[in-house]
């Protein structure tokens, strides 16, 4: 391992993401810098630091900007990773969330403690997108009981409800708690009023997160003065902005942020639909979803779209149209979810039927195509959506067309806030709930992608490649985040059953007869995600399928728990464990198809990390990692294992693609270090076309001197006899293959050869041999 110090990075080459957070502190992410350095990353790519909600466990909800969370290690502890980073020669990009802030515990939120105590008198009341004509500011923290106010104590001058505390504004200390809270410029309610009642804008859902007006100077200043301080020592090189979506004003938010840190590499978490374009922001790119859906689908058969279409439709009874699906969960969003902030719209048009503006809104959210909308595209999509939702709802035709006059007007109160709504609705309607509804073939199922579109054929995805090469070179590309509704190894596996449609048909159905569930449709994913994780912990499969059955709100919900589905929900994961027959089925097919899943997540992983983009490699996912979603993609890692394997591998022989991960891990180090020593090998972007029987089973590309190349469809290629005479033409001078050392001359080279070892190869030009050919 190397301890010789390396320059400090400026310009952000490949990150990796550690999720800093209580119980792995900013000491212990220090710890990691010479280990990351080796890997062959250029920066550190942190969660929020920021001072968070006590105990937060993803520091998304900020409470106080002005210093380091504490239960981090707070400015010392910042400092001290700082140093690890320097000495190792690495950078830092940090995560903001300028949205929204973290309310759920307001004495620890400074601004927002004074607001509850001091009503639109507060100094900071303009912080917070606070609707003060509607009355009290209303907070639902109350059981859903009519006597729940009986349990409200005062003491120390304060309220308090069990765990919670509440200010007392001056001069109205006197009397019952009850009698105290009802001079209160705020209002203590049902949990349950929450979705419908509330009166500040909210983040999706959540009312615990509390919009930000970051569109005012004073508040943007407040919010971003530390971290762009620590950009301008040049303690920070890039910052990832969380959910722009949420903002009343994207793009003037965007340009006020390049503008304070003008050398920064800035990446916005933008969820692009498929084929929508990132608008022409002051950024460097997005947090890389839209790579992921087109990396993840080039390994996907799309001939098995109409198998998979014929068994979700056996087991359903019924056949399941995306588009109306998607429709019905976001006007439920709209109408159920964000009743409240579709409340607040509706009374921006008061020429208009109060119930009727209300439909008319929600039908425009459930039918715009993406997002939000923006410059120059966002005319065209509200006009997509007027269409689909009269369509839909013809009887609403009048009111659509008044209010989407309104929508079109861009300086009208309704078309500023609308985007912030569609937003939201697409977030809660699809992410949250469709992806766990629509269980056809759930590797698809993925922030940013599009379940509808079965897979990425290479020529669309070298379209793809090649536009973000020209358009936006530094936009960071993923496979896995936070966020994802499972790792990128789940879904490599997921991807080996588009080449067995009908064998896997014939196990869904002997499983779900064996195992019956009331809801067939949740049956297939719960199935789905067994075979993609498996062997997977007994009750981290019971906590997946509790969290997926309740985000899904079919058979049960987070709000109304069914307890008799629950009951047979449960009742199923375990038969998977203490059914003998079963157990040994689904434990025979897991491992059969793993050797595949290992190809595709090797073959994913290098055309993410080698492709145009800045490559983020999330913690833990340089070896095999068959996580779920969030929070079980934050479970500790286990950076022993991979510092000693790395170790192993420098000087050791070359490991079998079965050796506990290692095989990723030299494809993601060796990777990432010609990325970072050789950067003159990565500056275009060339389809490689593979000639031959099994062409259609290669998918390769030169970045201008690296040639990444990868097998796909690797059943197909074993069951048509494997590469036989497939060649890749690749350029006429000696290239080695980082992977395994071998050397190539360059010219007509066969596949068998050259993928001989492992189904991928990273081939790069000697200095020597690129000098002679100049």
């Amino acid at each position: 391992m190397s301890t010789t110090p390396r320059p400090v990075a400026s310009r952000v080459g490949a990150t990796y993401r550690v999720q800093v957070r209580p119980g792995f502190d900013l000491d212990a992410t220090a710890g990691l810098a010479d280990y990351l350095a080796d890997l062959g990353v250029t920066h550190l790519y942190s969660a929020p630091l920021l001072t968070a909600t006590p105990g937060s466990a993803h520091g998304y909800d900020v409470v106080d900007h002005r210093a380091v969370n504490p239960e981090l290690g707070g400015e010392a502890g910042r400092r001290q990773l700082l140093r690890a980073l320097r000495a190792a020669g690495l950078g830092l990009v940090v995560d903001i969330v300028p949205n929204h802030a973290g309310v759920a515990v307001p004495a620890a939120n400074p601004a927002w403690w004074d607001v509850l105590r001091r009503g639109r008198e507060s100094a900071y009341a303009g912080w917070f997108d606070i609707d003060w004509d509607a009355g009290r500011l209303l907070l639902p923290v109350l059981a859903d009981a009519p006597d729940a106010l009986d349990d409200l104590k005062l003491a120390d001058g304060e309220l308090r409800y069990h765990e919670h505390r509440f200010p007392v504004a001056e001069g109205t200390g006197d009397g019952s708690a009850r009698e105290v809270h009802d001079r209160q410029h705020y209002e203590l309610v049902s949990w349950r009023r929450g979705d419908a009642e509330l009166t500040y804008r909210r983040f999706f859902a959540v009312s615990d997160l509390a919009g930000l007006r970051v569109e005012d100077p004073a508040v943007f200043a407040a919010t971003h003065e530390l971290v762009l301080r620590w950009v301008s020592a040049g303690e920070v090189d890039g910052i990832r902005v969380d959910h722009p979506d949420g903002l009343r004003d994207p793009a003037g938010y965007l340009a006020r942020l390049r503008a304070a840190a003008p050398a920064a590499w800035l990446v916005v978490e933008k969820i692009l639909e498929y084929g929508e374009e990132l608008p022409s922001w002051p950024v460097d790119g997005t947090t890389g979803y839209d790579a992921l859906a087109a990396v993840c689908g080039l390994f996907v058969d799309p001939d098995a779209e109409a198998d998979f279409t014929a068994l979700d439709t056996r087991l359903t009874g019924r056949r399941t149209s995306w588009e109306d699906l998607t429709h019905d969960t976001k006007l439920a969003a709209a109408t159920r979810l964000l009743s409240a902030e579709l409340t607040r719209l509706a009374a921006l048009a008061p020429d208009v039927d109060r119930e009727a503006a209300r439909a008319a809104l929600a039908e425009l959210a459930a039918a715009f195509p993406v997002y939000r909308g923006y410059p120059p595209e966002g005319a065209r999509h509200l006009a997509a959506a007027r269409a689909e939702a009269g369509r839909r709802r013809p009887d609403l035709a009048g009111a659509l067309d008044a209010v989407t006059r309104r929508l079109r007007d861009p300086d009208d109160e309704l078309a500023r806030r609308f985007p912030q709504f569609t937003g939201a609705v697409m977030a809660k309607g699809v992410e949250d709930t469709a992806f766990y509804r629509w269980s056809r073939f759930v590797a698809r199922n993925e922030v940013g992608g599009s379940p509808a579109h079965f897979g990425t054929p290479p020529a669309e995805f070298h379209r793809f490649a090649a536009a973000r090469q020209v358009r936006w070179p530094a936009s960071m590309t993923t496979l896995s985040t936070h966020d994802t509704k499972r790792s990128e190894d789940v879904r490599a596996r997921l991807a080996v059953l588009s080449e067995l449609p009908g064998r896997w048909a014939d196990l869904v159905a002997r499983w779900t007869a064996r195992a019956p569930l009331p809801d067939p449709a949740f049956a297939h994913l719960l199935w789905q995600t067994a075979v993609g994780a498996w062997p997977i912990g007994r009750e981290r499969l019971h906590a997946y399928a509790e969290k997926a059955a309740r985000e899904a709100s079919v058979s049960t919900s987070w709000a109304d728990p069914d307890p008799v589905f629950e009951r047979a929900m449960h009742a199923v994961v375990d038969t998977m464990y203490d059914d003998p027959e079963l157990h040994a089925e689904l434990t025979a097919f897991a491992a059969e198809i793993t050797p595949a899943g290992w190809s595709n997540s090797l073959g994913q992983k290098l055309v993410q990390l080698a492709m145009p983009g800045v490559p983020d490699t999330y913690q833990g996912t340089e070896l095999w990692d068959n996580s779920l979603v969030d929070p079980d993609n934050r479970r500790p890692v286990d950076f022993a294992v991979r510092r000693q394997l790395l170790a192993d591998l420098d000087g050791g022989p070359l490991p079998p693609v079965d050796a506990g991960g290692a095989a990723k891990l030299l494809v993601v180090s060796r990777t990432l270090r010609l990325r970072r020593d050789r950067p003159e090998l990565f500056t275009g972007y060339r389809p490689v076309p593979a000639h031959g029987r099994a062409g259609r089973h290669a998918v390769a590309f030169d970045r201008g001197g690296a040639v990444a190349v990868a097998t796909r469809l690797p059943l197909g290629l074993a069951r048509a006899g494997g590469w036989d005479d497939t060649v890749l033409s690749l350029p006429v001078h000696e290239l080695t293959d980082l992977f395994t050392g071998r050397v190539y001359s360059g010219g007509e080279t066969r596949l068998a050869a050259l993928l001989a070892t492992y189904p991928v190869a990273l081939l790069a030009p000697t200095p020597e041999s690129v000098e002679a050919a100049s």
